[in-house]
């Protein structure tokens, strides 16, 4: 995840991956919080199935949503 500027504000970038590195799914968020989190893994995961494997960085939302 990171911050990308559209059309002059900057946005959350959640992206999930294969195994070869492209992009599956992503989505843009003004906010980083556990909404965000929760709502990129549900639609990433509706459209592509559970994952075998979830990598993120240390955000408390990413684990919160992972939580639940």
């Amino acid at each position: 995840m990171g911050r990308v500027k559209v059309r002059g504000q900057w946005k959350y970038l959640y992206r999930a991956v294969d195994k070869e590195g492209a992009t599956i799914d992503f989505l843009l968020r003004a906010k980083r919080d556990t909404a965000a989190a929760t709502r990129f893994f549900e639609k990433a995961m509706r459209s592509n199935g559970d994952p075998e494997k979830v990598t993120m960085d240390k955000s408390g939302a990413n684990k919160a949503a992972m939580d639940e």
